[in-house]
């Protein structure tokens, strides 16, 4: 079997193991039609294929979902588990050349974070479920928070 994780030419991966210096409390995770074999590579690929998503909000964190509604527009951060922490210099092979991790959306990285801007289609905020356009993430994903997208507030800086 392949080595999923094994670097291509040019990339280049830290020495030793990561020290950890904080602690995050997953709220929840995703339920997903993704396995890691066919998850899609980011957000508009996983629109494409046209699959939803739905959050599972754990018990104590469900009166957070208060005020969201279908339509809104959610920032997610989710811990892709799967990826390896290590590689700090990557070859994607969608470029000629390589570039360091911290220039990439990839999900390796040493805090494997995932990011997305998501459209709530459905919301139960009692049984902690929210149905979503769709995700980059493979089924069981941790979800670490969701915060509201904010139009005037999330653009780029121009100049």
């Amino acid at each position: 079997m392949k080595d999923r994780f094994a670097t291509r030419p040019g990339e280049m991966r830290l020495d030793g193991t990561l020290d950890p210096q904080a602690t995050i409390t997953f709220i929840g995770h995703i339920e997903s039609p993704w396995r890691l074999e066919d998850c899609p590579k980011n957000l508009r690929a996983a629109r494409e294929r046209g699959l939803g998503a739905t959050l599972h909000v754990a018990p104590r964190f469900r009166a957070g979902l208060e005020g969201i509604a279908p339509g809104d527009a959610l920032v997610l951060l989710y811990w892709m588990s799967e990826a390896p922490r290590d590689l700090i210099r990557q070859v994607p092979r969608h470029r000629p050349e390589g570039t360091g991790t911290f220039n990439l959306r990839s999900p390796a990285r040493p805090n494997p974070i995932g990011m997305g801007v998501v459209a709530v289609l459905e919301i139960d905020s009692a049984r902690g479920r929210v149905r979503i356009d769709a995700i980059d993430a493979i089924d069981g994903t941790p979800l670490i928070d969701i915060k509201p997208y904010m139009p005037l507030a999330d653009t780029a800086p121009t100049g």
